[in-house]
């Protein structure tokens, strides 16, 4: 895929991700249990093939902001970055990568004509059934049968007292449900740190009221 830089898609890079780093990220993004979890590693996950187009492209001089990195030949504004991570978001989607979200359009967000900035944008989804999760979950971890001390048949054998039964390991807790917000927005903003560190991931709502980092 290409990546951007030098401000607004002025230039456009071609990079390749080798299959290592294709497993290793879909193994990261692999049976997620919440979409706040598949946010994390979304992120994460990002961070790495940005390290990776950071090799093979001028992007390697990106800073975070638009100042610190001004004269780099590979600088990136908010439109690359918005751009670039939208991409590798959608070949995550495309890989059948993300359970818990769907990518769309970036969102722009302009509390002044001068002052635009624009992101990647992530929509969550409902996401697997409960039971399919606790499924699973049994599958990944079975968990084994609890021990019964080896005095409580003989007890119970030779009496009917219901204080030999305390003696019993309880039997495990069933899986909490899942919290969920479908429809909910998150924005995944890489213009805020350096090339192959995990982006920025806010509410689309709070990002629209000017919450992030304190970068130029």
């Amino acid at each position: 895929m290409s990546v951007c830089y030098n401000w607004s898609c002025s230039a456009e890079a071609w990079v390749s991700f080798p299959d290592p780093l294709l497993a290793g990220v879909a193994g990261l993004l692999k049976g997620t249990g919440s979409a706040a979890e598949e946010r994390e590693r979304i992120a994460q996950a990002v961070g790495q093939l940005y390290g990776e187009a950071a090799r093979q492209s001028p992007i390697s001089d990106d800073r975070p902001g638009n100042t610190a990195d001004a004269e780099s030949p590979g600088r990136m504004d908010c439109i690359d970055h918005a751009t670039t991570t939208t991409r590798l978001l959608r070949l995550l989607e495309a890989r059948g990568w993300l359970r818990w979200h769907r990518v769309l359009e970036p969102a722009l967000r302009a509390p002044y004509i001068v002052n635009q900035h624009f992101a990647a944008v992530l929509e969550e989804q409902a996401g697997p059934s409960d039971d399919a999760l606790a499924a699973e979950r049994a599958l990944a971890a079975p968990v084994p049968a609890p021990a019964v001390p080896d005095y409580i048949p003989v007890l119970l054998a030779q009496c009917d007292c219901q204080a030999v039964l305390a003696d019993l390991p309880a039997p495990p807790a069933p899986p909490r449900p899942v919290e969920r917000h479908p429809g909910a927005r998150y924005v995944v903003d890489s213009w805020f740190v350096l090339p192959g560190a995990a982006p920025v991931v806010l509410p689309l709502a709070n990002w629209l009221k000017g919450e992030g980092p304190d970068v130029d």
